[in-house]
């Protein structure tokens, strides 16, 4: 199978699922999710590599190769979605929600990670009680490299959902912001908490404060600079270029100038830097909607190509799910980690964003449903532990299948649960209306 007619038949396979999505209640992105699992290398590949349901002969076969190769869709498309969610941080709109949206993105950002962290410290102490004589694979530099990846939200799934039946309202103008900010937090804790895990997993008891402390912070000032110069950019050249299609090639410049000059600054000429493209994009959608007011016609013209994007993009996510991860010897203390993973994070991100809207007197439907609506959890939580993973690679390769192992399984729940739980919430915060008819 070839990569055109693959995509082909990926495509009208994710739209026919919206037409069960539609019939038993559920958003379009689980279908798009569930097509990627059943024609990723994992389901669909087992017929091209002879049944072989061993992660080296899946992704090696025919399928497992397209997959991987097409992994530029997956990074345009969060370019696209975080240059779309920095759109909502017009200087109005924070002024109308601004303090509200920093307290609660702090307290669920963070309650996540407490939750997260406490939750997996009871049960290393649990575990190594019952069983005194194994290795404890809960070790502390897990726990706390988990506890920092809690953090993030997919804006990816949220996004399409709230595009998707046109919410509007309290807790729809609070969530945008608060999904964009907390994958910031999540950047920046995952790359202090995670220089601390090494230290205390596999150093010498010296702690390295360059790498712990400065170097993540000089690369979120990196990204938002560069990202920030992109956005005055192309703001200026608005001046030059007036139609909405020429506009919207500008945007698109931007977004792949961000990609490439993160790769760029990645290499070891460039300081070895890891900035983030989220970050980068972000910022540039901010900096244009604030400086072009007329910049919200070629906002609607890019959401207008973006849904085939996004839809590769869920449909690349779960075909990458690495279902040979069950079928491990560690499979019983991987559904330990992840089903305490899961449920902590939802507890934390749930208390964290209600005593958030307390303190800041948010509206009733705020504090009653926002946290449901931060359950979702994809592709900065995947890249996170993936980096993790060739990071721990030489320190300790099977601590990193278990992080990665983890974060994949509980994508697995988050990303198929967690879209209903969301359009659940904001239908009884009546920020969507749902017609008879829905496309």
């Amino acid at each position: 199978m070839n990569t055109y007619i693959y995509l082909g038949v990926a495509i009208i396979i994710a739209l026919l699922s919206t037409r069960l999505m539609k019939l038993i209640k559920l958003p379009n992105v689980t279908g798009y999710l569930l097509t990627g699992v059943l024609v990723g290398p994992y389901v669909l590949g087992l017929f091209f590599n002879g049944f072989k349901f061993d992660s080296t002969a899946i992704t090696s076969s025919s399928i497992g190769t397209i997959v991987n190769n097409l992994g530029f869709i997956s990074e345009i498309a969060l370019a696209f979605i975080a240059f779309t969610i920095g759109s909502s941080f017009n200087l109005k709109s924070i002024k109308k929600v601004g303090k509200k949206v920093l307290a609660i993105t702090f307290f669920e950002a963070f309650g996540a990670s407490i939750f997260v962290f406490l939750f997996l410290m009871v049960a290393h102490f649990i575990y190594g009680a019952i069983n005194p004589s194994s290795t404890n694979e809960i070790s502390w530099p897990l726990i706390l490299t988990l506890a920092a990846i809690s953090c993030a939200t997919a804006p990816a799934a949220t996004l399409l959902i709230v595009r998707q039946y046109k919410a509007n309202g309290p807790v729809t103008e609070t969530l945008l912001p608060v999904v964009a900010l907390d994958d910031a937090v999540a950047l920046i804790l995952f790359s202090i908490l995670f220089s601390i895990a090494k230290t205390i997993g596999f150093g010498n008891g010296t702690i390295n404060l360059y790498e712990m402390l400065a170097k993540p912070v000089i690369e979120i000032v990196l990204s938002l600079v560069i990202g920030a110069l992109l956005g005055f950019l192309i703001s200026l050249l608005f001046n030059l270029f007036k139609s909405r299609a020429n506009r919207m090639g500008l945007c698109i410049f931007a977004l792949f100038l961000n990609l490439g000059l993160q790769i760029l600054f990645s290499q070891d000429f460039m300081g070895n830097f890891e900035l983030s493209s989220l970050l980068m994009c972000m910022i540039t959608g901010a900096i244009l909607i604030n400086f072009r007011k007329d910049s919200i016609l070629t906002f609607n013209r890019i959401d207008e190509i973006t849904p085939p994007i996004f839809m590769l993009f869920f449909i690349l996510s779960g075909a990458n799910l690495n279902l040979t991860v069950f079928a491990s010897d560690n499979n019983i203390i991987l559904f330990i980690i992840a089903l305490t993973y899961v449920i902590s994070r939802v507890i934390g991100k749930y208390f964290g964003s209600l005593f958030g809207a307390v303190i800041t007197k948010a509206e009733p439907s705020v504090k009653k449903y926002l946290g449901l609506t931060l359950i979702p959890q994809a592709g900065v939580a995947i890249g996170l532990a993936t980096s993790a993973g060739r990071s721990l690679s030489s320190y300790n390769a099977e601590l990193g299948t278990l992080i990665v192992a983890t974060i994949l399984t509980s994508t697995i729940i988050y990303e198929l649960v967690g879209p209903a739980i969301t359009k659940f919430a904001l239908v009884k915060a009546k920020e969507i209306e749902l017609p008879s008819r829905n496309k």
